[in-house]
């Protein structure tokens, strides 16, 4: 059993996670557009390159951390040495120089592919982290509600404080606003990211014979089949999550036009999450992950449609709308994440090796292709519909966001419950699996 305290620390690295991972998906698009001045048709483009870019280093940053070996563990070192490059680099991507046009786009592109970047390198090692800390199937699921609890912290933090402090600090002037705003914050970051590395400890060892070749580790990868439908579920919910999230800010300024209830909006949004993810646990004790999992996909979904038919003048029930979908569709990423560590076992169990890197990396690659489409089809859906920043929408336009709010999330939930009716690791599966792996491991003890 892990300590609560060791719990919350490794929760702290996921608080400090969100500061960064949160302000992009909630207000990067809004900061290109309203305060740097780059059109939604170009920054969905440079979504779309930069995160492809970036997903593609996720495999090669996991076999990297599988191969590293160091008196800190496999992946905990990372914390330590990358915190400050990681502070560094996001208030960088924050920071509006007095370039051209066209000098604004390629210094947008160049800091935030180095954002994503550093964020992959520390991230990696990170996640694959709370897939060693315990090799029990329901204190991983524990392990992964604290993270996801913590994190939500740490988004709502962004949530309650960015628009205020921007407008605090920056004194009229938003693009000084929102650098000295991610100066504190990414200094708050570090602090976390090296309370969670001196707060925790790698338990679980892979094979000590084990000779990892990333071609060969690629092949053993894919004869896993709970990790394929996994790979497909994640790019299609964070696809529909990122796009939904991406326009919340859009939503609620231009179609329920309320632009002082943004931060209102986001904050409820962001308790909704973090209730949900506090909530995992005591559901996947009392009904199967795989099922409760699907169910809560089809609910986010009903209530993505539901959203459809709120209209502008009905606020109240906008609000109390997202709050749900938060809430439900975030108490299934708890599960997800603990899905991924029952995958990593099962691929030791039907391979004799064990991956746990490259297994999270390669899901997280395809998680952050769902981050590029869905941010991509955000601006691309923007440009479509017409919009233009800081004007009074038409009713074409408002309709346009509406639609791109609620309709196309709701299909991507739907998608991804079908997707997940064929995952095979049930409970009863992940015990089995388990024991046997314990048992082999006693076996080659006594020999």
């Amino acid at each position: 059993m892990l300590t609560k305290k060791e719990k919350m620390a490794y929760g702290l690295g996921d608080t400090a996670s969100n500061i960064i991972f949160q302000t992009v998906m909630l207000f990067l698009t809004f900061f290109y557009t309203d305060i740097f001045g780059i059109s939604p048709a170009i920054v969905g483009s440079m979504f779309l390159l930069v995160r492809v870019i970036d997903a593609v280093t996720d495999p090669l940053m996991g076999a990297l951390a599988d191969r590293t070996k160091s008196r800190h563990g496999q992946y905990r070192p990372y914390l330590l040495w990358l915190a400050l490059p990681f502070a560094f680099v996001s208030v960088l991507a924050f920071t509006t120089p007095d370039f051209s046009e066209q000098g604004k786009v390629i210094y947008a592109f160049v800091s935030y592919t180095l954002l994503m970047l550093v964020y992959t390198a520390i991230n990696i090692p990170y996640s694959a982290l709370g897939g060693v800390l315990t090799s029990d199937p329901d204190e991983r699921v524990s392990v992964q509600s604290y993270r996801f609890v913590f994190g939500m912290l740490g988004g709502l933090l962004v949530t309650a404080c960015t628009i205020p402090m921007v407008n605090w600090l920056g004194q009229g002037d938003a693009a000084r606003g929102y650098q000295l705003t991610m100066l504190l914050m990414s200094i708050f970051g570090l602090v976390l990211f090296l309370l969670c590395f001196f707060g925790t400890k790698e338990r679980v060892q892979p094979p000590k014979d084990q000779q990892l070749k990333f071609f060969s580790s690629l092949g053993q990868l894919w004869q896993n089949e709970a990790w394929r439908v996994l790979c497909v579920a994640a790019v299609l919910l964070l696809t529909g999550m990122v796009l939904r999230n991406t326009l919340a800010i859009y939503y609620v300024k231009y179609y329920l036009g309320r632009d002082d209830w943004i931060t209102w909006f986001m904050t409820l949004g962001m308790i909704g999450n973090i209730l949900g993810c506090a909530s995992a646990q005591f559901v996947s004790k009392r009904i199967d992950k795989v099922r409760a999992y699907i169910g809560l996909q089809c609910i986010a979904a009903l209530i993505c449609l539901l959203s459809f038919f709120v209209g502008t003048e009905q606020w109240q029930l906008a609000f109390a709308l997202y709050f749900a979908w938060c809430f439900f569709l975030q108490m299934a990423t708890p599960m997800l994440w603990a899905k991924m560590a029952d995958t990593v076992d099962y691929g030791h169990w039907k391979t004799g090796t064990r991956i746990t890197g490259l297994v999270y990396s390669s899901i997280i690659f395809f998680i952050k292709l769902g981050l590029a489409i869905g941010g991509a089809l955000a601006g691309w859906l923007l440009a479509f519909h017409q919009y233009q920043p800081n004007v009074v929408q038409t009713v074409e336009t408002q309709q346009g966001i509406l639609w791109s709010f609620t309709i196309w999330p709701a299909v991507a939930s739907l998608l991804v419950a079908v997707v997940m009716s064929r995952y095979i690791l049930t409970r009863q599966r992940v015990q089995q699996v388990a024991d046997d792996l314990q048992q082999r491991q006693a076996d080659a003890g006594s020999v």
